[in-house]
This record gives C-alpha cells, structure tokens and sequence, in this order.
C-alpha cells in the first residue's frame, strides 16, 4: 500500500476511550493475554487482565474502523510525570496495517497532554515480541532499565521514551 494510500485508511480510523464492555475488545483483550502467556515465561507475563485495565490509575483506548476492532493500548499512571505503555495489541487481521502505530502514536499525544515527561514499557526478549520492539524503536523508545514495580529478568526488556518538559500554558 502506498503512503498515499495508507493515509487515507489511517483518517478513517478513530480511537475513542474505552469502557471494556465490547464483545470485540474483550475477545482481543483474551487473544493478548493468551499470546502473553503463550510466548512469556510464567514468572514474566505482566499483560493486565480485564480487572486490571479496570484499576483506576489505568485507561483504555480502542482504534476502530466503521464496526472493525483494529487495535488496543492502554496507560498506567506511574506518578505526576511518568506513564506506562500497557496491553498494547493489533487484532490479528490489521497486523502491519497502520493500526498499531498509529495507537502507539495516539498514546504518546495522550501522554503529552497528561504532562507526562516519560513514557516507558515492558516487553519481551524473544522473536515473538520483535515486530512490538522493532515499532517502539521506530517511535524513539530506547532500552532502559526497570521501572515502577518490575526487577530486573532474563526475559523482560523494558524501554522508555522521553516526552521533554511538559507545555507552558499562559495565565488567562
């Protein structure tokens, strides 16, 4: 698909924040649980489940073309200025799509208007998680080492990306 091609799918998606009720959100929420359990060892899977994208310092967003469920990625309030990237996952038939970088690139703004300075993540080492580290690196995420509440594992890898200082709003 061309970029000119490509632009015109991606303005067609929307991205709405999400109350997880949806059928086609919780069965990609369970195929992203299943694929971390699948492909981590079980000491190293950090995916939340549906209780945990409920906790109050975690939000969901949902990319959706007309009624298609294209991708999820949800943020975790770490402090004042430091978010985590969390449960992000491409539905299985929109993979290199657009679909993914263009939720990751959405969760980037939303962490800017949070004034957030640092947005960072957990992933995996293996060749099952190459294609999410390979789009992370693409959006300026460098290897980093743990952060919030992960130690450090032979398994996990854990980036982060600076959002520089938050925006200065005049008085008025």
């Amino acid at each position: 698909m061309g970029r000119r091609s490509r632009r015109a799918v991606l303005s067609a998606i929307r991205i709405v924040s999400d109350d997880l009720r949806h059928p086609a959100v919780i069965a990609l929420l369970d195929y992203h649980l299943q694929q971390a359990v699948a492909n981590s060892p079980a000491d190293s899977v950090f995916a939340l489940d549906l209780n945990g994208l409920r906790a109050p310092d975690v939000a969901l967003w949902s990319a959706w073309e007309g009624d298609v469920l294209l991708a999820l990625g949800a943020m975790r309030h770490l402090d004042a200025v430091h978010g985590e990237l969390k449960s992000m996952r491409t539905a299985p038939d929109q993979l290199r799509k657009g679909a993914g970088g263009l939720m990751l690139g959405y969760l980037i703004a939303e962490g800017r208007a949070r004034g957030y300075r640092r947005l960072s993540l957990e992933t995996g080492s293996n060749a099952a998680f190459a294609p999410a580290r390979a789009m992370y690196a693409r959006a300026g995420f460098v290897e980093c080492g743990p952060f919030g509440d992960y130690s450090d594992s032979e398994f996990s890898l854990y980036y982060t990306r600076d959002l520089g200082a938050p925006a200065v709003r005049p008085n008025g």
